[in-house]
């Protein structure tokens, strides 16, 4: 036998050894990681953590979060399609409040869609909010439909005029979207009055569908917000 092949046989049986050895580390690595994942260390945790998650979802953030994707139909296989207010009131375990402030971390990627008093129709830059806030997704999971009831009338048709409003968003996406996975993306809440008023000034911070006309908390509570939300679960 040549020396020179005898050299390359000896560095071939080398390399598939190290190979090997390197493998059977990696394998076992790993499953030591799997039966103990407290043993990983932190900021690797938290490098994850971040990747992973936008700054707002929080643990109760992403708590609630989870009970709507579970309770409003986003996994595609159930027939029902949102949540109307007892389903909120269920899930969500929360204060008015505290639910409220929910939509406060969005505002830079949410929009309010305003509408006319008694009145589900879309207009025109409605339409337009809509159609841009779905485009400028940029990777995020799911996109809400939250229309709120007005406290002024009676409270059943307030509460069936929200839900038109969520639907009338919905079905706009439906026609102007070529995503197949829409029903999986989606999630929709009509809220009751008991959800109406909110505090703070959204028309001054939030962008709507109606620049420059009047919008004020009346308007607000008988809109439609929508929003890309960016948490893992």
């Amino acid at each position: 036998m040549k020396p020179p092949f005898i050299v390359a046989t000896l560095s071939g049986l080398a390399f598939v050894g190290a190979s090997s050895l390197y493998v059977e580390r990696e394998v076992s690595a790993a499953k030591h990681r799997l039966a103990h994942p407290e043993a990983v260390p932190e900021e690797a945790k938290a490098a994850v953590a971040d990747h992973a998650d936008a700054e707002y979802c929080t643990p109760q953030f992403k708590e609630v979060l989870a009970r709507v994707v579970q309770a409003c139909g986003l996994g595609g296989q159930d027939a029902r399609r949102g949540c109307e207010p007892v389903d909120v009131r269920s899930f969500a375990a929360i204060s008015d409040d505290d639910f409220n402030a929910l939509f406060d971390p969005l505002v830079k990627r949410g929009a309010i869609v305003l509408f006319d008093d008694n009145s589900d129709k879309l207009d025109d830059p409605a339409k337009k909010l809509i159609s841009e806030r779905w485009d400028e997704r940029k990777g995020a999971r799911y996109f809400f439909i939250v229309a709120r009831a007005s406290k002024r009338g009676a409270a059943n048709y307030n509460e069936q005029l929200s839900q038109r409003r969520a639907n009338s968003v919905f079905f706009h996406l439906e026609e102007t979207s070529a995503d197949k996975e829409l029903d999986k993306k989606v999630g929709m809440l009509w809220l009751g009055s008991q959800y109406a008023q909110l505090k703070q000034d959204y028309c001054g911070t939030w962008t709507h569908s109606r620049p420059g006309k009047k919008c004020n908390d009346e308007a607000i509570n008988r809109s439609a917000f929508v929003s890309w939300v960016d948490c893992r679960l």
